[in-house]
């Protein structure tokens, strides 16, 4: 190499290296530390959960450093997409992810805890196409809503229809499983793009009163799966049925209750060492954190995900284009709807709907769906313009 070789690469090398630590300077630090602490937590809690179901029992926690593993690099990948480019990805995001709804319905598809919502991989692995669907319908809905009519700050007419007929499709193929509490979180994801989109007031108030009828004739005509029934039985009067339909939320509030202040320690709670409360590890992983950690480690971890809520809505705010609004927007509403569930329903104030608590609870599949968000709101804030 001769000289003057040398010294046309050198400051090459530094304008790359300087470029890519800008970039890094820019990602939001705050949210991605905020998101590390949550699944830290969450290992630890899987951990303890899950460590008395046989002797020397890790294999439930490699597998879910595993997914936590898969799950940063899928963030990773998605940040570096320029989120304007998904747009025209958005329709092929979404057709594969309903065609993978539509292979839960054939034989390759498996019941787990009553939901005929898995296809299975071997190995211990199954996926969850529903988990991947709420992206698909993030950004298909985005899409169609982002460009507004001429002459006018609101979506066309034509794109409005298209949008809820997609949400329609997706959230009736997750019915069908039957997932009540995954069709909860994408008529949310569905209303707050509507909402955040600027439809006109009247039709959000027409697709109020028809889901409204809907819930009313899912109830009056009997559609509910007799476990579903028995989950908002139990949130009306869990005393009813103690041992019954009760008993998960008794042994959550029991758990919660007993750790009051600072907790039992790490695995040091009764209950869940006991196994006395249901699915701890995933749906129910809130109750772990009550009982060993306290009132003050409850609190920190909904401090965290309170984090991600409010620097997601930042993001939204700040972004110059519809689309990024509407995407970081609607992501940050399936947050904190999904965590207002989950963390409801073990203290008693919600109903059991099977939700997972973001970023804590062991799953794979929603750990990559919520880390493939995490990515699309990182993209955003690296490339929409107005950020300091």
């Amino acid at each position: 190499m001769t000289a003057r070789t040398a010294v046309i690469q050198r400051p090459s090398l530094l304008r790359r290296m300087t470029a890519e630590n800008s970039t890094l300077r820019r990602l939001d630090g705050l949210m991605l530390v905020a998101v590390a602490g949550l699944c830290v937590i969450g290992t630890l809690l899987v951990w303890s959960s899950t460590r008395t179901w046989a002797p020397g029992s890790t294999g439930l926690v490699k597998k879910h450093l595993l997914n936590e593993v898969i799950g940063v690099v899928l963030c990773a990948v998605v940040t570096t997409v320029d989120h304007r480019a998904m747009r025209a990805y958005a329709p092929l995001v979404f057709l594969v992810s309903l065609v993978g709804l539509g292979l839960v319905l054939t034989p390759l598809g498996a019941t787990i805890n009553g939901s005929h919502s898995w296809i299975l991989l071997g190995g211990g692995f199954a996926v969850q196409p529903s988990e991947f669907a709420k992206v698909g319908l993030v950004l298909v809905i985005a899409m169609l809503l982002a460009q507004p009519a001429e002459g006018s700050d609101r979506p066309r007419g034509l794109d409005v229809v298209l949008a809820i007929l997609a949400a329609s499709v997706t959230m009736g193929l997750v019915m069908l499983q039957p997932d009540l509490g995954t069709a909860m979180v994408l008529a949310v994801i569905t209303a707050s793009a509507l909402i955040l989109g600027g439809v006109r007031k009247r039709v959000i108030a027409l697709l109020a009163a028809v889901t409204a009828a809907g819930v009313f004739a899912v109830f009056a005509f009997e559609m509910l799966e007799p476990y579903q029934v028995a989950r908002f039985t139990a949130f009306v009067d869990p005393s009813v049925d103690p041992r019954g339909v009760g008993y998960n939320s008794t042994q959550s509030l029991i758990a919660i209750g007993s750790g009051q202040l600072l907790g039992k320690g790490l695995l040091g709670g009764g209950q869940t060492t006991g196994r006395f409360v249901p699915e701890q590890h995933t749906d129910f992983i809130f109750t772990v954190a009550g009982e060993e950690f306290g009132f003050l480690g409850s609190v920190t971890v909904v401090l965290l995900l309170g984090v991600v809520l409010v620097r997601g809505l930042k993001i939204a705010r700040r972004c110059e284009d519809r689309f990024g609004t509407l995407v970081a927007g609607t992501i940050v509403c399936w947050f904190g709807f999904q965590t207002f569930i989950n963390v409801g329903m073990t203290i008693g104030i919600m109903p059991i709907t099977g939700l997972p608590l973001p970023f804590v609870s062991y799953g794979g599949t929603a750990t990559f769906a919520n880390l493939i968000a995490i990515g699309l709101l990182q993209a955003i804030k690296l490339r929409g313009q107005s950020f300091n």
